[in-house]
């Protein structure tokens, strides 16, 4: 069975800064911030939110089906995907655009400041979710606007269950909008930051989010993540990193690891669980990731 994830296919410039953000910018001149980061280390990886949860729904053992869009330059990341046995029928290319770009500065306490293009992704919503028979469940996480309402709307058209990962995505939807999102959803996935803005927005807390749903899920970094379901918390604990190398995509590797657990109808508290092995490995390294069900 198969896992439709809607959402962006990005080129990643991931930069280290040797600092610390907080030291370079000064509270009390906001108001001008003018500031210059050297980033002795950098590289360009595939990211976006629809490959790295692909990817890491992949190396599960699981069938994800990206549902995203290229631009004119994105030649090199479908043959990537292809390589990766990840099917590209529902990836989009489209001319005279640029494939969307992320440009990820982290500094030494692994905060990070990113900008982002969204080139080719403004047009993901020219295409389109319908019913078909492998298609188990599907994921709507940050992608263009139009994109997520309409792939939203027509995942519950077509009876199929998906998660709202709204992620990056929040700030351009309204409280209304996010409300018919929670109500469409079968599941809900936040962080910490994200939940608080999306029970500000909606006016409904995580409890309430959770009863509205199967479940919410709310990641909270190295303390694990809560899990809702019908009004009662869950702590699932985190699981401790070798080491913390490099956070970026971390939130995308969890939830292929969600995904997973859901195609095998599994409890969502252990899904979670599966999401905190996932993510702890990705954090501890940097580039791709060899990890599979049976070895973790």
């Amino acid at each position: 069975m198969a896992a439709v994830i809607c959402g962006s296919l990005a080129f990643d410039t991931i930069m280290s800064f040797e600092g610390r953000f907080a030291e370079q910018i000064m509270p009390e001149q906001l108001h001008i911030l003018n500031v210059s980061f050297l980033v002795p280390a950098l590289r360009r990886d595939f990211g976006g939110c629809a490959g790295n949860i692909a990817y890491s729904l992949k190396l599960l053992g699981g069938n994800p089906l990206p549902m995203a869009a290229l631009g004119s330059d994105g030649g090199g990341y479908l043959a990537r995907l292809q390589e990766l046995g990840i099917s590209t029928e529902f990836v989009r290319t489209v001319a005279d655009n640029y494939t969307a770009q992320a440009m990820i500065m982290t500094d030494r306490d692994n905060n990070q400041i990113t900008a982002f293009h969204p080139g080719a992704m403004m047009q993901a919503h020219q295409t389109r979710i319908a019913a078909r028979g492998d298609i188990k469940l599907g994921i709507i996480s940050p992608d263009g606007r139009d994109a997520m309402l309409q792939h939203a709307e027509q995942c519950r058209a077509a009876g199929i269950p998906f998660v709202f990962d709204p992620g990056q995505g929040l700030p351009m939807i309204d409280g209304r909008d996010l409300a018919g999102f929670i109500e469409k959803a079968t599941w809900v996935t936040v962080n910490d930051y994200e939940g608080k803005m999306l029970s500000e927005r909606t006016g409904w807390d995580s409890a309430e989010i959770s009863k509205r749903t199967q479940g919410l899920v709310v990641t909270l970094g190295g303390e694990g993540c809560e899990v809702w379901i019908n009004g009662e918390k869950t702590v699932v604990p985190p699981v401790q990193a070798a080491a913390v190398v490099d956070p970026t995509g971390c939130g995308d590797a969890w939830r292929g690891a969600l995904l997973f657990g859901l195609e095998q109808g599994w409890p969502l508290a252990r899904c979670a669980e599966l999401g905190n092995r996932v993510g702890a490995i990705k954090i501890a390294s940097r580039g791709p990731q060899n990890y599979t069900l049976a070895n973790l």
